[in-house]
């Protein structure tokens, strides 16, 4: 007989990538190199490949809720990880499956959508911001994605800290926002960790040459798992971003597109390369400086 070991579980419910550059696939692979057990709910079908989203089929809400309610009553899960969820049918669920679960953390990526309709996309980020929100412990997003969102009446010509993110984030009842993609000097930019009140961690990295896809599902993934061991969510996030910055660095690029992040670098690294602690080694511009949390 196996010998019982504790491994934490964490719920992923995301849109499956046939391309394998995020999605499901993207957050059972982080998942399982923070040493995580992955659950993962499928929230519907995108159509993509490494070049572009073409579109997107939305399972039922009553096919997510269903997938969610048996693993639930299963497996105890020690965090939630959200991604694409397709749908306000499928908000509502994750909404109910959070708001049922309120001593677990969740962690939501939110993705840029420029493949879909319009109307859908605003639709969809009104019931996410009503519903969903609320239930969300740390909101991952790019810079301008969540400018546009929770601030559409601020002008250019003030661009918005990352504590005003998280200021508008917390008038919908999310506490930490990691703002990412943050415009740095030269080729450079920076990641910020926030509050309301105050900056918990920032780090400044240096883009690589090449266009990648399915970096924010990578480090929202990492950042959960890590969390549902209990590190502290600056810890944390500095080794989340450690682990990303590793990922791409040894980046695949496995069709004609984008390159897609090596979540498993570390099964084919040299172990001097392997970093295993949440420091960064190398280039400064590899770690997060954090205060603790």
């Amino acid at each position: 007989m196996a010998a019982t070991i504790d491994t934490a579980s964490i719920l992923c419910i995301n849109a499956n990538d046939p391309s394998g550059a995020g999605g499901t696939n993207a957050d059972a692979l982080a998942v399982a190199s923070m040493g995580g057990h992955p659950c993962t709910v499928v929230t519907g079908a995108l159509i993509r490949d490494t070049l572009d989203t073409i579109d997107f089929y939305a399972l039922s809400d009553d096919a997510v809720q269903q997938q969610a309610q048996t693993v639930l009553q299963d497996i105890p899960i020690r965090a939630i990880k959200l991604g694409f969820l397709g749908s306000i049918e499928n908000v509502r669920v994750c909404a109910e499956v959070t708001n049922d679960y309120p001593d677990v953390p969740v962690v939501a990526y939110v993705a840029g959508m420029a493949w879909w309709d319009s109307e859908l996309i605003d639709d969809y980020l009104d019931a996410y911001q009503e519903l969903l929100l609320p239930q969300v412990t740390v909101l991952v997003g790019a810079y301008g994605l969540l400018w546009r969102w929770l601030l559409p009446d601020r002008t250019s010509e003030h661009h918005p800290s990352p504590r005003d993110l998280a200021k508008a984030a917390a008038d919908h009842g999310v506490p930490f926002v990691l703002v990412t993609g943050i415009p740095a000097h030269d080729q450079h930019v920076e990641n910020v960790l926030a509050s309301a009140d105050t900056v918990y961690g920032s780090g400044e990295f240096e883009l690589f040459e090449t266009e990648y896809i399915g970096a924010g599902d990578t480090l929202s993934a990492a950042l959960t798992a890590l969390l549902a061991t209990e590190v502290p969510l600056s810890d944390a996030t500095a080794e989340a971003m450690t682990y990303l910055d590793k990922c791409l660095e040894g980046g695949l690029r496995p069709g004609m597109g984008k390159t897609v992040p090596d979540r498993l670098f570390w099964v084919h690294a040299d172990d001097e390369d392997v970093v295993d602690d949440g420091s960064a080694d190398g280039d400064e511009s590899d770690a997060l400086h954090t205060r603790p949390l």
